[in-house]
């Protein structure tokens, strides 16, 4: 038979305390370690926090003063253009845009050896390039006229002046054509 317990005294703490067991005592010192543990952990990292804000609140003065530094080392902006400038700049432009390569072939592939090119003129803004040349007979300025007007990038070639060279022994015959451009494709 199993021995009961009976107990006819005043509950109190020290009697309470008395009958606690040992596991409980265990169990409660670990969870006061871990409490203390935890406290020490939760100080620690307040500590890093509060460092972790100083040390950013240093970094955004310092890249303030960095940029208003900065600010007042940029050079002033360049004044606008003048207009004749401008219009200038426009120009460029298009006589870059004209396509160079296939007006030079063009030109290179029609003109045979008996014609002497002395200039040539692009005008991108009319889009029309003007051809100075010699040659000895007005057959061969023909059919050099002829071969131009065959090439690809031109719409419309034109003899527009032909003189002769009465100061030159040979008295070639000098002329100019005026070589329209095909619009671009868009």
């Amino acid at each position: 038979m199993k021995p009961l317990r009976i107990d006819f005294a005043r509950p109190s703490l020290r009697r309470g305390v008395h009958g606690i067991g040992r596991g409980v005592w265990l169990a409660t010192a670990i969870g006061l370690v871990a409490c203390i543990g935890g406290l020490a952990q939760w100080h620690a990292m307040s500590q890093q926090r509060l460092a972790d804000d100083a040390s950013l609140r240093g970094l955004l003065a310092q890249r303030e003063r960095s940029a208003v530094r900065t600010a007042r080392e940029l050079p002033p902006p360049p004044p606008p253009p003048l207009p004749g400038q401008v219009d200038a700049v426009n120009a460029a432009i298009i006589q870059l845009n004209l396509p160079w390569r296939a007006l030079l072939e063009a030109v290179e592939a029609a003109t045979p050896p008996a014609v002497a090119l002395l200039a040539l003129e692009p005008d991108g803004k009319r889009r029309n390039l003007k051809v100075t040349a010699e040659v000895r007979t007005s057959a061969e300025m023909l059919d050099y006229v002829t071969q131009l007007k065959r090439q690809e990038p031109f719409d419309d070639v034109v003899l527009t002046r032909h003189e002769t060279n009465e100061q030159d022994a040979a008295r070639p015959l000098r002329f100019e054509v005026e070589a329209h451009l095909r619009e671009a494709a868009k």
